[in-house]
């Protein structure tokens, strides 16, 4: 097995507070993988307000972020564990992010041993 971060990204700020029922669905959607022993790191929400985040860019410059007005932003991720990466984008095509206009990133995790 390998593993596969799933980077949630959304498009519009006013969907990172997700009504009571999205976040219902969300935790299903966690809960599922977990009860297949493929919920490697739950993960966690990244902030995306003012203030929560900076950038180190070259020669030290360090800029406030995020920037919301870009075309999209992350959200958060998750780490799981499926035969490929084919299947990873099988787990992520369940997760209810698409109904808000977001998308997953599947990405595999090089582990350094």
């Amino acid at each position: 097995m390998k593993e596969f971060a799933l980077i949630f990204r959304l498009k519009d700020i006013a969907d990172f507070k997700p009504s009571p029922e999205q976040m219902q669905e969300r935790l299903n959607w966690l809960d599922n993988i977990a009860s297949q022993n493929r919920l490697v790191d739950k993960g966690n929400t990244l902030l995306p307000l003012p203030g929560s985040a900076k950038t180190v860019q070259p020669d030290n410059l360090v800029t406030d972020g995020p920037y919301t007005e870009i075309k999209e932003f992350i959200s958060g991720y998750v780490v799981i564990r499926a035969e490929d990466i084919n299947e990873a984008v099988e787990i992520a095509k369940r997760n209810p992010i698409f109904s808000m206009g977001g998308s997953v990133e599947i990405r595999e995790v090089l582990k350094r041993d």
